[in-house]
């Protein structure tokens, strides 16, 4: 089986967990840096070259896409896909999850519960978007953050119209979400493989702050899913239409709420706080949905440059 990991840092937790599930089932797996692939382009004809190579078609990849380079990774991606390889998160449904505002109209559609949400134009009154909202305490989400970067809790009305006059008057895009008091801070990342949960945490955002990202100091726990929470992430990842994915709820007085669906969701915190192997969960996928080809055995072919192309 050869399989690509397509990944800008060989280096990081998920991706070197990746290339180990692989390598122990004997499998040909590299991690491919999708920016330095380019593209060619002809009638009846697709291929991509790699370091001035041309790279062997593989059975499968594993998109590990950068949330700033997702056009360019989806591009790279749908190439793949053309040439009738495997990719355990398609192409579509990456752009469609990296959308913020996409992503809730897509879950609200298939019935999947979340925090009022409201986006208008800066053209809009800042009143009246508040109004909409619910009122203060309310949640200030930019369409292009990230991370938790760009995630601003405002507790009175007087700081949300100044916050909210001021984002409008930069033309920034953003939702204004309810706040949901009774989550403290915390979230559930429930990871779902080929329509099947395979582990699940419950992360705690540091003390004094709202947002969970583990990177900005929150912690993480083995989280015993209710039936409702289950059913709720098997919903959000088929409505998205993500072979693998992350999905991030919280709890409220209504039940569980989806707030994200992330594409290339990060392994280090779930698999140290599960003891899962959730990469062997993913390689498992992959065996499942994907019959060698009998080609692997392509040679590598050098290009001429003035072959390279744009």
């Amino acid at each position: 089986m050869r399989v690509y990991v397509l990944s800008r840092n060989s280096t990081l937790y998920s991706t070197k967990r990746l290339v180990e599930a692989g390598e122990q089932r004997g499998w040909n797996i590299k991690v491919i840096d999708y920016l330095e692939c380019s593209i060619e382009i002809v009638k009846d004809h697709l291929q991509i070259i790699y370091h001035g190579e041309i790279l062997p078609v593989p059975d499968a990849i594993i998109p590990r896409i950068g949330a700033s380079r997702t056009f360019y990774g989806t591009a790279m991606v749908r190439h793949f896909e053309m040439m009738d390889t495997f990719s355990v998160a398609g192409n579509l449904a990456i752009a469609r999850s990296r959308d913020k505002l996409r992503s809730l109209q897509i879950l609200s559609k298939h019935g999947v519960d979340m925090p009022k949400t409201i986006f208008a134009s800066n053209k809009s009154d800042s009143k009246d978007v508040i109004a909409l909202s619910g009122g203060a305490p309310l949640v200030l989400k930019i369409l292009e953050g990230t991370q938790g970067v760009g995630v601003v809790l405002v507790d009175s009305e007087k700081a949300a119209k100044s916050v909210l006059d001021a984002f409008y008057g930069m033309d920034v895009n953003l939702l204004v979400q309810e706040y949901i008091e009774e989550a403290g801070g915390a979230d559930i990342r429930v990871l779902v493989v080929g329509g099947e949960i395979v582990g699940a945490m419950k992360r705690q955002g540091a003390e004094g702050d709202f947002r969970s990202n583990l990177h900005l100091g929150g912690t993480a726990t083995a989280h015993k899913l209710t039936r409702k929470e289950k059913s709720t992430a098997l919903a959000a990842a088929k409505a998205m239409g993500l072979g693998v994915c992350g999905v991030d709820m919280i709890e409220s007085a209504r039940g569980p709420l989806v707030m994200e669906v992330n594409s290339s969701p990060g392994l280090e915190g779930i698999e140290k706080s599960t003891g899962i192997d959730i990469a062997s969960k993913i390689m498992d996928y992959i065996e499942k949905n994907v019959t060698p080809r009998t080609d692997v055995s392509v040679k590598k072919k050098k290009l001429k440059k003035d072959n390279i192309g744009a």
